[in-house]
């Protein structure tokens, strides 16, 4: 777990890529640790919510290019499929909030893995870079997926295309993250909000993160009538009992995951 940081705290736990020499870059072990550390955080009652951030000035450049260069390096179908997909699918497939620090550049498969989050947070000197063309690589780890549905069509084509840099201000304006914070302030931001969701009914915020993952492949009618499933398991939970009793009795609800 050298490159990769696992805190627990008040029920959150923080991931921070933790190779600020090479700008977080991704390399095989690196890649390996993340995928695991998600579903490892999936079967661990006492995290409620996640942070996933950069140690140093970056936040992820991507894949470690160096390492693409050895002579045994597995074709690059072959890496997409067996170690990014393994972490974008662990990430979605995380029934907790997943809150990105975005401390600094994220570029390539690491803007990927902050679009693949579920709440963004930047720090003023954030950046996101599709930087995939300026190798004559296509986006992937997600990207092609996530930019549309956080952005529109429009706007991911044009950063997919021409991969220029988006600001952390010119993220905050088109919806890409959802507020821009001063750097020394942005992991306390992102810890406060991932301990606030962290306080909230385990089970309906597994259920909703569950409903926003399938929204945009149903249509209304389907939709309609899978919120009123999942409606029906939240509202047999003894969380939904304590949540009405503690708004009738005027006082914080003690949520339970039960």
């Amino acid at each position: 777990m050298a490159d990769l940081r696992v805190e627990i705290a008040d029920a959150v736990a923080t991931l921070t890529l933790d190779r600020p020499e090479a700008l977080n870059s991704l390399t095989i072990p690196l890649k390996e640790e993340l995928a695991r550390a998600f579903r490892s955080l999936a079967r661990n009652p006492a995290v409620r919510a996640v942070v996933l951030t950069g140690a140093g000035r970056a936040f992820c450049a991507g894949q470690d290019l160096r390492e693409r260069l050895e002579p045994d390096a597995a074709p690059l179908a072959t890496e997409v499929r067996e170690r990014y997909t393994p972490i974008v699918l662990a990430m979605r497939r995380l029934e907790k909030p997943i809150v990105g620090a975005i401390n600094g550049v994220a570029a390539g498969a690491g803007a990927s893995l902050a679009f693949a989050c579920d709440i963004r947070i930047a720090a003023e000197e954030a950046s996101f870079l599709l930087a995939f063309g300026r190798i004559g690589l296509v986006p992937d780890s997600g990207a092609s997926w996530f930019l549309p549905r956080l952005i529109g069509a429009g706007r991911a084509a044009e950063l997919a295309l021409t991969a220029d840099p988006v600001s952390a201000a010119d993220a905050e304006r088109v919806g890409l993250v959802s507020r821009v914070v001063p750097g020394p302030a942005l992991l306390d931001e992102a810890r406060a909000l991932a301990t606030r969701l962290a306080a909230g009914a385990p089970v309906a915020l597994a259920l909703t993160k569950r409903a926003l993952n399938r929204s945009f492949d149903a249509s209304l009618e389907d939709q309609l009538e899978y919120e009123a499933a999942l409606q029906g398991i939240a509202g047999s939970t003894a969380d939904h009992a304590e949540g009405i009793a503690a708004f009738i009795e005027k006082r914080k609800p003690a949520f339970r995951g039960e």
